[in-house]
């Protein structure tokens, strides 16, 4: 433990995803909490062809990934760090790039037998209008349309009605060359985080303007996070035992996040994996590490003391 302050740790936030800013916001909050903690820390932006160059002028010991989306979450970075014999947090790179991609994920939950929900994939190069008649065929609507490589709900359409259908399609396919159509479960939004097989308290998401988007997601106060949820322990049980079963069928490590709706009955289904959640002010995984007693700097210590090479 003491050997570790001696470190050099960077935390690495950025880069070129839509998603930079809010990586900004949690890397800040990280390195905020480790300073605190007595650790040697450093802020870098990702530059990614500078990135391995940087590490190594720097002296970097240990890379703290606080980037979301693309080169962070995909396995991109985690590929790097392997190479270079350089522990970083979080999940591997088969573990990131199956969790980043949900035609990938969604096809891995259900061949798994995990609940989740209804749905169909679709690439960049197939015909639009072949696209939106097999969506009209499969779903009712409103169905979600999810672009595959994105996350904090950018890229994420869901379609009302049948003239939405097309620019739903355009929006996602700006994001990546795959998309998910997915039934629209009509229930309430959960999250479970998982860490070191265990699974975290479970969080209910109630937003005022009822729906959980990237507005509701990073503006304080917009969504309510319910922690413990109000919910029976049986379907407490049955979200954490998903989550697990999430967590070891995407081979993850560190902190991750499975995110869960009901459905009317209250049945539960998986929507995705988070394999590098926020950790911001306003984030989630946060909220339920103190729901357990776990501080934000507890918190960030231990996901900094588990990082490592060597994973899958």
């Amino acid at each position: 433990m003491e050997d570790m302050k001696d470190k050099k740790i960077a935390v690495v936030v950025g880069g070129p995803s839509t998603e930079a800013e809010v990586s900004r916001r949690t890397g800040a909050a990280i390195a905020d909490a480790l300073t605190k903690k007595g650790y040697h820390i450093e802020m870098m932006e990702l530059v990614p062809k500078e990135f391995a160059k940087t590490l190594t002028e720097k002296g970097i010991d240990i890379v703290f990934n606080a980037l979301h989306g693309r080169y962070g979450e995909d396995g991109v970075i985690q590929g790097l760090c392997e190479m270079m014999g350089i522990p970083y947090t979080g999940p591997g790179v088969m573990a990131s790039a199956v969790g980043m991609n949900k035609v990938m994920s969604k096809a891995a939950f259900q061949g798994a037998g995990i609940a989740t929900a209804p749905f169909a994939y679709y690439f960049a190069t197939q015909d639009r209008d072949a696209i939106v008649s097999d969506i009209e065929q499969r779903f009712d609507l409103p169905v979600v349309i999810k672009s595959s490589g994105q996350g904090s709900s950018i890229g994420t359409v869901i379609v009302q009605t049948k003239d939405e259908l097309r620019p739903a399609l355009e929006e996602a396919f700006k994001y990546s060359a795959s998309l998910v159509a997915e039934a629209f479960i009509d229930g309430d939004e959960f999250t479970v985080a998982v860490m070191d097989d265990v699974a975290f308290p479970v969080i209910q998401i109630v937003s005022s303007t009822g729906k959980y988007d990237f507005y509701s997601k990073y503006a304080p106060g917009v969504a309510k996070h319910l922690c413990p949820a109000p919910i029976s322990p049986e379907l407490t049980k049955e979200m954490q035992d998903l989550a697990l079963n999430v967590f070891h069928l995407c081979h993850c490590s560190g902190v991750s996040r499975v995110d869960i709706m009901t459905d009317k009955e209250g049945h539960p289904f998986v929507l995705e994996i988070n394999t590098v959640p926020g950790m911001t002010a306003t984030s989630l995984v946060p909220d339920a590490a103190r729901a357990m007693g776990l501080s934000f700097e507890d918190l960030c210590e231990k996901i900094l003391l588990e990082a490592s090479v060597g994973k899958f």
